[in-house]
């Protein structure tokens, strides 16, 4: 179950970073509230994926879901560069939690 927490939590943490990027743009109460939840969401999983998990083992693959994550909603919904060397960069961190996942 650890596991589920914290891939909930690491999409909590993407939708974060796109609420940010919303909220500077729109500047409304939705989009902080939106906000505020979906960093509530992240930490909570966060912290309850940590009661079974290593430290820094959730906590590298909660910020590289969010990293990864935040970039790929850059490129789809805000029209960020999605070159090779981009997406070859997302995926060595993706390969990395993974990894992760696969030692603990």
């Amino acid at each position: 179950m650890a596991w589920i927490y914290l891939i909930l939590a690491g999409i909590g943490e993407m939708l974060g970073v796109m609420f940010i990027n919303k909220l500077h743009k729109d500047r409304n109460l939705l989009s902080f509230l939106l906000l505020f939840l979906d960093f509530g969401d992240s930490f909570l999983f966060l912290a309850l994926a940590m009661e079974s998990l290593p430290m820094g083992t959730a906590y590298a693959i909660w910020t590289g879901i969010g990293a990864s994550g935040g970039a790929i909603l850059g490129m789809i919904f805000y029209g960020e560069q999605s070159d090779w060397k981009r997406i070859s960069c997302i995926a060595l961190v993706v390969a990395a939690a993974v990894g992760l996942k696969l030692i603990s």
